[in-house]
């Protein structure tokens, strides 16, 4: 019988990439959802994503959309859409984006474009291994206000003040989510079914919900 061995997750950052080659890329691998390119100022990381880093950004994301959809928060989930700005020279594509707050002027949009439109309220990022680009000065630039970022142990909830981002306990783009909780929601996903797991979130969200009426 053959064995079947999980990948690990592959990083390689270039520096000195022109603007050109980047939209290149991006072009002739739109169809390889398992390779992410992120583009700032000419350093280009390149990503192949490994079995861990897809089933922490999948429970995330269903951490989101269900606790949205609990607590009757509108959201548009884009998933890991290309956001780019020649402009700036930078560019990203983050394991989960989502507009909340700005939903309605994106709704319905085939391409988003960020010379017109806004970028994501909310963007989740999963890092666990090194060397990484920091993303974090590239979503900055980009004006993303929020950012839920989990280094395989716990999540950290960033958001935007004047240019940087600051740890904060709970979110602004889902009200009355904490990082605490996420952290633990995201640890018990490991160990629960699916369905046990889901009842749990669709609880927390419940509790939220009734202490903020």
């Amino acid at each position: 019988m053959a064995t079947v061995l999980e990948l690990p997750e592959q990083k390689v950052i270039l520096d000195g990439v022109s603007w050109d080659t980047y939209t290149r890329l991006l072009e002739e691998h739109e169809c390889s959802a398992g390779t992410r390119f992120n583009y700032d100022d000419g350093a280009l990381e390149i990503m192949v994503l490994s079995a861990e880093h897809e089933r922490l950004k999948q429970a995330l994301t269903t951490l989101v959309v269900l606790i949205a959809a609990e607590m009757a928060i509108d959201i548009d989930a884009v998933g890991s859409t290309t956001f780019r700005r020649e402009d700036l020279s930078k560019g990203f594509e983050a394991d989960s984006s989502f507009y909340v707050q700005n939903r309605l002027l994106v709704a319905g949009k085939k391409r988003i474009d960020l010379n017109a439109d806004p970028p994501p309220d909310l963007v989740i990022e999963i890092d666990i291994t090194s060397p990484s680009l920091n993303k974090l000065p590239l979503y900055a630039a980009l004006g993303v206000q929020e950012v839920w970022r989990n280094d395989g142990s716990a999540v950290t909830i960033l958001r935007l003040v004047n240019q940087r981002y600051a740890e904060v306990e709970g979110s602004e783009a889902v009200p009355g989510v904490k990082s605490d909780r996420l952290s633990e929601l995201l640890e018990l996903c490991k160990t629960m079914s699916s369905t046990e797991w889901v009842r749990l979130v669709r609880e927390t969200a419940q509790a939220i919900t009734s202490s903020q009426e």
